[in-house]
């Protein structure tokens, strides 16, 4: 038996099964007669209405809860779903302007005319930054997206690093870069490699 100096748990909600039996029971034999067993079935059916609307609202509560989460989770989807579609719809309209600049590019490289050549290599160069800007590659140059991007990720990235070398040549030693038309094609070739791997041409 416990003591005084015993530490008596109190669970913080108890059910009283025997008191809800007792007055269910009370309920429907209408037990006690008169003024006093009327008054005691009203109660009882009062404490089972009170019960029954506990179990209620906490059902609609679980029920709410459940439904405000699902809705925040299609309406997330739905989000993503139009972002994609957002995307896409961009991605689609880049490329129809790029294709117009990489067929400059094409066309520059086709002449005859060396200037012709180092235009075309300078404007796919351009296109390059572009490019790898929209991949979310960081950096102040070309070299440093470059350096930032992942071999498994951007398989062509050899290619991009030799034609970017060449471009680097053409700009900075002028005329002192002799380019024949064979580089000059193997590096738009090599540009080329970069931009469809990544659907921009």
């Amino acid at each position: 038996m416990p003591d005084q100096n015993d530490i008596v748990f109190t669970p913080p909600f108890q059910l009283d099964v025997e008191g809800i039996l007792s007055r269910l029971y009370i309920l429907f034999t209408g037990y006690g007669g008169g003024i006093d067993g009327a008054r005691e079935v009203v109660a009882n059916w009062w404490y089972l209405f009170s019960i029954i609307s506990f179990i209620f609202s906490a059902l609609l509560l679980v029920g709410i809860t459940y439904a405000m989460i699902r809705y925040s989770e299609l309406r997330t989807r739905e989000e993503a779903r139009l972002r994609e579609q957002e995307r896409a719809f961009r991605l689609a309209q880049a490329a129809a302007g790029e294709n117009a600049r990489w067929q400059s590019v094409t066309a520059h490289i086709s002449s005859d005319n060396p200037n012709d050549w180092r235009v075309a290599i300078v404007e796919a160069d351009i296109m390059l930054d572009e490019l790898l800007d929209s991949l979310g590659y960081a950096g102040a140059t070309i070299a440093d997206k470059l350096k930032a991007a992942r071999p498994e990720a951007f398989r062509s990235i050899e290619d991009a690093w030799e034609a970017h070398k060449v471009r680097n040549a053409v700009a900075h030693r002028g005329s002192d870069f002799v380019l024949t038309k064979r580089v000059a094609q193997d590096t738009v070739t090599q540009y080329q490699h970069v931009f469809e791997e990544f659907t921009f041409v």
